[in-house]
């Protein structure tokens, strides 16, 4: 079943800078939220690169939100940790690869640090259906 997720940005407000929407609605009495997911590898290790912790952690969402019978079409907003200049060229290759061109909101954080010293993205997604 396709999520009922109303997605826009008012013509009144400006144009978003990045790939996300101003606003998204959701249906009445319906939310559901996720744990911020980090790029742990096969092995729950680490890798050393921003990039492979972007691809992995990609993966680690899909998987979560098919356990509960979603995808990213189900997605509200996304909320972006990164201990680290995010190169946007690469991590929208992953964005758009997950949403295609219905982009949910979304808030970026430049931050000193995570829950560990290793962890360079961590992305927590808000998801309804």
């Amino acid at each position: 079943m396709k999520s009922k997720l109303v997605r826009k940005n008012p013509m009144q407000a400006p144009k978003p800078v990045g790939k996300y929407s101003h606003v998204t609605i959701i249906p009445k009495d319906v939310a559901m939220y996720f744990s911020g997911q980090i790029g742990l590898d096969q092995d729950d290790q680490l890798p050393q690169t921003l990039w492979e912790q972007i691809i992995n952690t990609f993966k680690h969402i899909e998987t979560i939100l098919a356990s509960e019978g979603m995808d990213a079409n189900h997605i509200v907003k996304v909320n972006i940790w990164a201990t680290e200049e995010i190169d946007w060229d690469h991590f929208y290759e992953q964005w758009e690869g997950m949403f295609g061109e219905s982009y949910p909101s979304m808030t970026i954080a430049y931050v000193s640090a995570l829950g560990l010293p290793e962890i360079k993205i961590e992305l927590e997604i808000w998801a309804a259906k």
